[in-house]
C-alpha cells in the first residue's frame, strides 16, 4: 500500500510540473478517490479483525493481530472504535453491541445478582440503572470503573461466589446468574441497603412462585448465616 501511494504521489508531481493541459486537476481527483478507497479497505480490514473477537478486543489481542497504537488511535478519533476501559476496545457499530454482551466480555467471572436478578425473574418491575454483579472480594476495584454500561459490584468471599449459580438467557446470551433461592437469601442479607418496596415485592413474588425450592433456600441460608431472618421473613408465608 505504501509503495502504491508513493508512486501515485510521483505521478501527481509529474503532471503538476510537466503537464500544461487540464489533466492535472483530473489526476488529482482520481488520486484522491484511490486514497479514499484504500482507506476504506483498511478500515474494513480492522473491522473484520474486531468481528473475530465479537466486536471487543483486549490490548493483548490487538498486539497479536498487529493492530498498532497509531492506527488504533485514528479509529478512536474517527468514532469507529471506543475505549471501554483500560485495555479494552470495542467497534462501535458492531451488530452485537449490547449492554449484556459487553458485561459478559468484561466480567466473565461475575454473577448477575440482586436488582438485575430480580428483574430477570420478574420479581421486580423496575429496570435497574446499573448491572448488579457478584464478584470475588479479591477482584480489583478499578475493573468496574467504566463509563458504560453502569455496574454495581458486590464483593463476596470466593468460597460462596458460585453458591446457587445457574445460567440464564438474556437476548440470546448465556449469563451467569444466581438461582431464585440464593437471590432471596442475598436480598435478606442486604435488606438494609434495598428499597423497601422492591424488597417486599421480591419476598412476596418468591413465596408465590411455584418453582421455588425451599430445601435450597434453607441450605443457602445456613451457609450465608441468614437462616433466622429467612425463617422470620419467608417462613411465615409458607
Amino acid at each position: 500500500m505504501h509503495s502504491m501511494v508513493k508512486s501515485s504521489v510521483d505521478i501527481l508531481k509529474y503532471f503538476k510540473y510537466n503537464d500544461t493541459t487540464l489533466l492535472y486537476p483530473l489526476v488529482c481527483l482520481v488520486w484522491v478517490k484511490v486514497v479514499q478507497v484504500m482507506k476504506m479497505e483498511k478500515i474494513e480490514e480492522y473491522k473484520e479483525i474486531f468481528d473475530k473477537y465479537g466486536g471487543m478486543m483486549r490490548t493483548c489481542q490487538l498486539n497479536e493481530e498487529k493492530v498498532l497504537y497509531r492506527p488504533l488511535q485514528k479509529l478512536v478519533d474517527k468514532g469507529l472504535v471506543e475505549k471501554v476501559r483500560y485495555g479494552y476496545y470495542q467497534w462501535i457499530d458492531h451488530d452485537d453491541l449490547s449492554e449484556i454482551s459487553t458485561i459478559i466480555r468484561l466480567f466473565p467471572d461475575a454473577v448477575l445478582c440482586m436488582y438485575s436478578a430480580l428483574r430477570y425473574y420478574e420479581y421486580s418491575d423496575r429496570i435497574p440503572g446499573e448491572w448488579h454483579l457478584a464478584v470475588s472480594k479479591h477482584s480489583g476495584k478499578s475493573r468496574f470503573k467504566i463509563d458504560y454500561p453502569f455496574v454495581k459490584p458486590y464483593y463476596v468471599e470466593p468460597s460462596i461466589l458460585e453458591l446457587g449459580l445457574t445460567y440464564g438467557d438474556i437476548n440470546g446470551h448465556e449469563v451467569r446468574i444466581y438461582d431464585k433461592d440464593r437471590l432471596i437469601c442475598d436480598c435478606i442479607r442486604y435488606r438494609n441497603r434495598m428499597d423497601k418496596e422492591i424488597f417486599n415485592k421480591a419476598i412476596q413474588s418468591y413465596v408465590t412462585d411455584p418453582r421455588k425450592y425451599i430445601p435450597n433456600l434453607l441450605e443457602y441460608a445456613e451457609i450465608l448465616r441468614v437462616k433466622k431472618p429467612v425463617k422470620e421473613l419467608v417462613g411465615i408465608w409458607l
